[in-house]
């Protein structure tokens, strides 16, 4: 069981981290998903507040940097930018808005459509003022069957199993009951309110499922095995032009360095349709394209 001695520190809009060239604020995406005019205004804000560039992290999240600040505060009025855009849906839960999905879930294989159980997910985590007390580094990561995500480090989540039924994960080893996938939010918010139950209290308490004693499988009651259909992965997408379902296209585009330029953002913005993906490879997908550019 791991020992903290101070509260998880991840920064958000609220919570900016204090860097040497100026404050850090990270902006939570929920499996990736932003919407282009959310974009649009955010190349805006990275302009007007901070260095001009937006970084994608590995979480699927965006953070800007060298902005200004003063006693650990950013100015209001890019707080009010950031919120007029879309980007700070609930104030009081930014920090725990930490869902990761497989980018191409729903348009391209995969054994499931996640974009709907990511958005309830979200929903219940943020209808619930517990939850805003989880740290800002618990991440809940949802694989829709091909095994793209289900490798990274995680506090809760699940894989499907088949179109409709997944199999809920607690900590990276302990793996769960199979539900129907409609209830599968319900149940993986149980566990985290199980896990605040447990994790301690103040500055010493636990950020992570893991550092539960036996990696937290006390939380799921009793031992699940591994269903076999969940033994498997898959790398990520190649760049470039990739066939969805439906008949439709979807670009994969590297970001070198993970660091989205105007000069690149105004691209994906010339080409894009309502939204895009943000990877956690630091890449972005452009989904949905009527044909080929």
């Amino acid at each position: 069981m791991t020992n903290r001695s101070h509260p998880d520190r991840c920064p958000g809009v609220l919570r900016p981290w204090i860097a040497g060239d100026g404050a850090i604020v990270r902006l939570r995406l929920v499996g990736g998903v932003l919407q282009t005019s959310a974009l649009r205004d955010l190349v805006g804000i990275a302009a007007d507040y901070a260095d001009g560039t937006i970084l994608l992290t590995k979480r699927t999240n965006l953070q800007l940097r060298g902005i200004d600040h003063s006693d650990g505060c950013v100015p209001a009025v890019l707080v009010d930018a950031i919120a007029e855009s879309g980007l700070l849906p609930s104030p009081s839960h930014e920090l725990v808005r930490n869902i990761m999905v497989s980018p191409l879930t729903g348009r391209v294989a995969g054994r499931a459509d996640l974009r709907e159980t990511a958005r309830t997910l979200d929903h219940l985590l943020c209808a619930e003022p517990d939850f805003a007390a989880l740290a800002g580094r618990f991440l809940f990561v949802l694989d829709d069957g091909r095994g793209d995500v289900s490798s990274r480090s995680l506090d809760l989540g699940l894989m499907a199993v088949d179109a409709e039924t997944a199999q809920l994960r607690a900590g990276s080893h302990h793996w769960g009951p199979l539900v129907p996938l409609d209830e599968a939010p319900g149940a993986l918010l149980s566990y985290a309110a199980a896990f605040l139950a447990s994790r301690g209290d103040g500055e010493t308490a636990l950020w992570h499922v893991d550092e539960l004693p036996e990696g937290g499988a006390e939380l799921l009651g009793i031992h699940h095995a591994r269903d076999l259909r969940t033994q498997v992965s898959a790398l990520p997408p190649p760049y470039g032009i990739i066939a969805q379902d439906d008949g439709r296209s979807a670009e994969h585009l590297a970001v070198p360095d993970g660091l989205l330029t105007p000069e690149l953002a105004a691209e994906i913005l010339g080409r894009a349709g309502s939204e895009v993906i943000v990877t956690p490879w630091r890449s972005i997908v452009i989904p949905d394209l009527e044909s080929a550019p």
